[in-house]
């Protein structure tokens, strides 16, 4: 949706006028590059992103290769995140998606130090929470929190893949990944605030007046 307000002087005439408009535009018409594959809006900007590192579907045969599958996805998470900040410009949102990250990471890292639940596998006593989950989470939750449901649906499902690929190579528990989830949306929600573009100014001139317009796109 776009918000516009228009500001006409007109030379000929003592006065002025304000006129405010909206209308809607299709989510996926505007073109938000240039160069290169074109990123439309909504998911596809995300889904290209994530198709960088994503794995091939015979990934996906084994359990161990569920794990591969589900370490690649946790680090193209955050690294579709920062392509959608690069693509709208947005030095806060890259910031808050990196605070997210190390809020998550490093509350989690902490709280397997408390508990000390030991593996499933037996291969160390930092069960609790899962920490990959966490991350994943987090980024997912900054993502749909700063660009909203567009980009955070698919941002979700595939960290809901990262928890499902540590319980499923025996590395956690389904408590440890439901905690390890909680924690990391809570805090994306806490530290990133909703994307608000500056507007688009436009100046018209010619024989009858002037006009300067501001656009607002959300």
């Amino acid at each position: 949706m776009s918000f516009v307000a228009r500001y006409f002087a007109n030379i000929n005439q003592v006065g002025h006028s304000y006129r405010i408009f909206f209308y809607f535009r299709p989510i996926m018409a505007r073109v938000a590059m240039a160069a290169g594959p074109a990123f439309a809006r909504g998911g596809y900007a995300l889904v290209v992103a994530l198709a960088v590192s994503w794995p091939s579907s015979a990934a996906l045969a084994k359990n161990s290769d569920i794990e591969t599958a589900g370490n690649a996805a946790k680090f193209a998470l955050p690294v579709a995140g920062l392509v959608l900040n690069i693509v709208h410009d947005d030095a806060e949102g890259a910031l808050q998606l990196g605070a997210s990250l190390l809020g998550a990471y490093g509350t989690s890292r902490l709280l397997k130090e408390i508990v000390r639940e030991e593996r499933p596998d037996k291969s160390g006593m930092d069960s609790f929470p899962s920490a990959s989950t966490a991350s994943s989470f987090a980024a997912a939750s900054s993502i749909q929190a700063r660009y909203g449901w567009n980009y955070g649906l698919p941002a979700y499902a595939v960290a809901a893949f990262v928890g499902y690929s540590r319980v499923a190579a025996d590395k956690h528990h389904w408590h440890d990944v439901a905690a390890g989830a909680a924690l990391g949306w809570v805090v994306g929600q806490l530290v990133t605030s909703s994307y608000r573009p500056l507007p688009e100014i436009q100046a018209y001139a010619g024989a009858e007046g002037a006009a300067l317009q501001a656009t607002w796109h959300w």
